[in-house]
């Protein structure tokens, strides 16, 4: 009984980290219930249970607290000059607050491309609601309320080499897909569009509504092209499309214990 609840958590956590602590939990419950002090152990056991779901509550809560801040402290800006880069929008914008981060996306060679910044505070976010229609190179640009934060880039997700430079090149990041899509969807997609897609990453989540993929492209040309399709319906969601910061690095084989 306990061998067998013992792999059942163990794959569990390989198969989704997510659910290794309740299958951990749930393994406790049973663990020795028909043995001596079988009554006490359960009891026990569902006082350990209780106590790990509430952890995963508070967590859950604490994480999603942390998200709607970041939302609340974030703008989103459109219509951007392609001559202005990420480093002179955080300036203008650092006359509104702090600005601690500075997300431009879309196809470089384009005026619609858009961006998220990210305040330190909410009243810088509510400031910067102020510079729309400041005129930024050639076009004025919008300013509104983000609906989402800006997901950070792990710094051992970045590109360490030459070749995977040349990897980012060829790669797209997008979002806001429809969780209906399957990666064969979203291959499909693109690979009628834009080219031969040679590696893809679908990636979602319990938490959020909408995926996210990074797909990387044979030719650096199809990734450019990519970015023209941000805002073209996929499944049911106009999907956002822009440069990936990181490559798409092949999945880690699992390795299965005994």
């Amino acid at each position: 009984m306990v061998a067998i609840e013992a792999a059942t958590a163990a794959a569990a956590a390989a198969e989704d980290p997510i659910r290794a602590a309740e299958a951990e939990a749930e393994a406790k419950v049973e663990v020795d219930l028909e043995g001596k002090g079988g009554e006490e152990e359960e009891a026990a056991a569902k006082r350990r249970n209780g106590f790990n779901q509430g952890r995963r509550r508070t967590g859950g809560r604490t994480r999603r607290a942390d998200r709607e801040d970041s939302v609340r402290r974030t703008v989103y800006v459109s219509d951007i000059d392609q001559q202005v880069t990420e480093q002179k929008l955080a300036e203008v914008f650092s006359n509104c607050g702090q600005v601690v981060d500075c997300r431009i996306c879309g196809d470089p060679h384009s005026v619609l491309r858009f961006a998220f910044i990210e305040f330190a505070d909410d009243a810088g976010a509510r400031a910067a609601l102020t510079l729309g229609g400041t005129m930024l190179g050639y076009y004025p640009v919008r300013v509104l309320p983000s609906k989402t934060a800006i997901l950070p880039v792990n710094p051992k997700f970045l590109p360490r080499t030459e070749d995977e430079k040349e990897m980012v090149s060829r790669t797209v990041y997008c979002t806001n897909i429809d969780k209906k899509v399957t990666e064969e969807e979203v291959k499909i997609f693109f690979q009628q569009l834009c080219g031969k897609v040679s590696r893809l990453r679908l990636l979602g989540d319990y938490v959020h509504s909408t995926c996210i993929a990074f797909v990387e492209f044979a030719q650096a040309e199809s990734a450019i092209l990519a970015l023209n399709y941000s805002g073209m319906v996929l499944g049911t969601l106009p999907i956002r499309v822009s440069p990936s910061k990181t490559p798409v690095r092949p999945r880690s084989p699992r390795v299965m214990s005994n």
